[in-house]
């Protein structure tokens, strides 16, 4: 039966916000210069208070809290304006890891699929126009499941679409809080740092000997 191996997005497919500080890289670094945000009163008032707790588990569309929020913060241009700019500057892929991912899927034997804590829209800009839909079968996204990692409602929606497994999904996350649930619940969860977290896993290692 083939495996289920699994990626989150921020700190390991892509390089952006991670609780590991030495690797963060912050999108809003210029959006005060280039939007006039400021990005301390954004993370205060909208991150904080809308995004984490209505948008990322789909209660509230990503949109729609902007153009509620964006007046507050002294911007009165369309919200549509943030969100691109968002989207379009936290899109920095990690090419190593995608370049170790496309070697897994050529080695067969296993089915690809990403597991992140996202809304709607940002999860369908990876998937559609960053090409994660070429590597991986399916997006595991909190809005989607209406669940957040590192809760076990995340975890049981995920196995449910997975289906019954021969041995633990194999998931590499960026949290350590995450990794412990993922363990919890029977998966096999790794902390991701680089890439080599995922090239000199054991059974990543005996996979690609087989097929190269």
């Amino acid at each position: 039966m083939l495996r289920s191996v699994l990626f989150d997005v921020d700190g390991v497919l892509i390089h952006g916000y991670t609780e590991q500080l030495h690797r963060r890289r912050r999108w809003d670094k210029h959006l005060l210069a280039d939007l006039g945000i400021d990005s301390t009163a954004f993370t205060e008032l909208f991150i904080k208070q809308v995004f984490e707790k209505e948008v990322l588990t789909g209660r509230k569309a990503l949109i729609s809290a902007l153009e509620e929020t964006l007046p507050r913060l002294g911007f009165h241009g369309s919200p549509f304006v943030v969100a691109s700019y968002w989207l379009n500057r936290d899109s920095n892929i990690n090419m190593q890891l995608l370049e170790l991912v496309r070697r897994i899927r050529r080695a067969g034997l296993v089915r690809l699929y990403v597991a992140t804590n996202q809304e709607h829209m940002r999860a369908f800009h990876l998937w559609n126009r960053h090409g994660f839909e070429n590597l991986f079968d399916d997006m595991f996204h909190a809005a989607r499941f209406g669940e957040l990692k590192p809760g076990r409602g995340f975890f049981a929606r995920a196995s449910d679409l997975l289906g019954p497994q021969s041995e633990p999904p194999l998931f590499f996350d960026d949290s350590e809080a995450v990794v412990e649930a993922a363990n919890a619940f029977g998966w096999e969860g790794v902390l991701y740092q680089d890439v080599s977290d995922c090239a000199r896993h054991p059974w990543i290692v005996e996979l690609l000997s087989q097929s190269e």
